[in-house]
C-alpha cells in the first residue's frame, strides 16, 4: 500500500466518523472509521520511514569498482 492508500484509508475513515449519519444494526461505523484513520496513519508512517531509510542507504554507501588488467 503506497501513500495514495494511506491517504483514501484516513479520508474514508473520517468521512465514516465524521461526516455520516448511516446506521446499521450490526455494524458501529464511528468505530469503522477510526480504525480506518489508524490503519492509515500507521500505514503511512511505515511508508515513509521506508521510503527514508531506501533513499539515504542509496546516497550514503558509494560505489566502487576495482579493475586488475592482469597481462
Amino acid at each position: 500500500m503506497g501513500i495514495g492508500g494511506c491517504i483514501v484509508l484516513i479520508v474514508v475513515g473520517a468521512i465514516f466518523t465524521f461526516a455520516s449519519d448511516w446506521e446499521l444494526e450490526s455494524v458501529n461505523l464511528d468505530l469503522v472509521g477510526l480504525i480506518m484513520m489508524a490503519v492509515g496513519g500507521i500505514g503511512l508512517a511505515v511508508y515513509t520511514s521506508v521510503y527514508k531509510r531506501r533513499r539515504t542507504a542509496g546516497g550514503a554507501i558509494p560505489v566502487v569498482e576495482e579493475r586488475r588488467d592482469i597481462h
